[in-house]
């Protein structure tokens, strides 16, 4: 397989005996606008310098097969898990399937979990500043989750909340049906942040900067929060679908439909490597004390965890998990991976 990928300097490098295709070329100058890479339209007819397709369609997870090999570590019961997330302060895991977070304590995981009923299925949880953000598009509203103790607040936000963080002066919230990010504070949103996406779906908040992935236009986009802007936007492969921060001020990111784990560095936004990895690749958590992004291949029962510190990303683990592993959390303290199956096979604990 052609490995490419870019340096800290941006440069592109391949190995010997394949040419770059042109539309991928394109994609490697990481530059901000690809005006001459663009061959996709936009609603009103006119040139669109990051949309390749008419009329694009979000990128899902690859539907999984049954496993052939057993999940490594050890599996504990659980409904069709849609999100997970770690928080390593309150020594918690969080684990939402449907309209019920699950809050694991990482000390004793064998122990039963307190269990938070929520008003609607939820689509993702993030964590920071002592609770969990749980967003819940059906009904136009963020749950507040006090850890370790769950005691529950919800926010209403007009329209589809997607993604809620942490951010310097209040909640970020990625909008998708209205293509906003907002910023809620008090309870209320306090400033809409618009301009050029098709559909907010994910928040990054990597050093000082913030990152909107669109995945309609598979997309990554900066945010100026004080600024109330949606500034430079760069392709982000063919369907990109999931994004991690990591420690190096960057925003790495699932390029599900074109098999590849991309690194993007948030100031200024440049394409920094693109690392082809096979078998429906979609979640990613990250390991900020080994230096390990952990991403899941739905098409494969696999978690391969890669240390990005180099100038590409280098193969440390590899495990066969339950089938359509389509959530993944990681214990920083113990290095442990939690994934989750969207199947209701349950979650799957690797130490590896």
């Amino acid at each position: 397989m052609l490995k490419k990928y870019l340096g800290a300097g941006g440069q592109v490098r391949r190995s010997a005996g394949s040419g770059i295709a042109v539309a991928l070329a394109c994609a490697l100058l990481a530059i901000p606008v690809l005006t001459s890479c663009s061959t996709g339209k936009n609603a009103n007819g006119q040139g669109d310098e990051l949309q390749v397709v008419s009329n694009p369609v979000a990128a899902t997870a690859p539907v999984s097969p049954a496993p052939t090999a057993k999940p490594a570590g050890t599996v504990l019961p659980a409904g069709s898990i849609g999100a997970m997330a770690s928080d390593g302060a309150a020594r918690i895991l969080a684990v939402a399937a449907g309209n019920v977070v699950s809050l694991y304590r990482l000390d004793d995981f064998g122990s039963a979990p307190a269990v938070v009923t929520l008003d609607g299925p939820v689509e993702r949880l993030t964590t920071g500043t002592g609770e969990l953000l749980a967003t819940i598009p059906s009904r136009g509203e963020i749950a507040r989750i006090a850890l370790p103790g769950g005691q529950l607040t919800t926010v209403p936000v007009a329209g589809a909340p997607a993604d809620a963080v942490p951010g310097p002066s209040g909640t970020l919230v990625a909008v998708r049906d209205r293509k906003t990010v907002d910023v809620v504070d008090d309870g209320k949103t306090v400033k809409t942040i618009t301009g050029g996406l098709y559909s907010a779906d994910q928040i990054v908040r990597a050093g000082n900067s913030t990152v909107v992935l669109d995945r309609l236009r598979t997309a990554v986009f900066t945010v100026d929060v004080p600024g109330g802007t949606i500034g430079q936007g760069l392709r982000a492969g063919d369907g990109a679908t999931n994004a991690v921060a990591d420690s190096y001020g960057r925003a790495l990111v699932t390029d599900t439909r074109g098999g590849a784990l991309l690194a993007f560095s948030t100031s200024p936004l440049l394409l920094r490597q693109l690392y082809p990895v096979a078998g429906g690749i979609y979640a990613i958590a990250y390991d900020p004390a080994r230096s390990l992004a952990w991403v899941t291949l739905t098409e494969r029962n696999e978690v391969v965890g890669f240390d990005v510190r180099g100038g590409e990303p280098t193969e440390k683990y590899r495990f066969p998990t339950i089938r359509q592993p389509n959530s993944i959390a990681v214990d920083e303290a113990t290095a442990r991976v939690f994934v989750g199956s969207a199947t209701g096979e349950g979650i799957q604990v690797i130490q590896p």
